[in-house]
């Protein structure tokens, strides 16, 4: 695990996908440790604004895969997140929470209906 500098290069990258951005506001305001079906339902609320009851399973899948396969891999690689992908756990690292203040002044302009990814 390395722990990458803040640069626009890195504030860039982890606000590329929709996805990201949301668990990583998450995580960051949470500050506790999350399964990713909790973070799937709530990128989900988040960009859906509809209740998690009225979600299909193949969106909740969708998400949940990305969130394993590429976004928590990703952010666990660069010291954002401590991640256990045998138990589907993720846990903000001080890192996050240190840039967070940075990544906010990004994320804070990210509505429901999200910024073309």
């Amino acid at each position: 695990m390395s722990e990458e500098p803040v640069t626009i290069g890195t504030i860039l990258d982890l606000c590329r996908d929709q996805y990201c951005r949301i668990a990583i506001r998450t995580l960051a305001e949470e500050q506790r440790s999350m399964t990713i079906d909790e973070l799937s339902k709530v990128i989900f609320r988040d960009i859906y604004q509809t209740p998690i009851t009225e979600a299909s399973e193949d969106v909740l899948t969708d998400i949940r895969t990305s969130l394993y396969h590429a976004h928590l891999p990703k952010l666990a690689a660069k010291g954002h997140v401590t991640y256990d992908a045998e138990r589907q756990l993720v846990e903000p690292t001080e890192q996050l929470t240190g840039v967070h203040s940075t990544l906010s002044t990004f994320l804070a302009g990210d509505s429901p209906a999200g910024i073309a990814d």
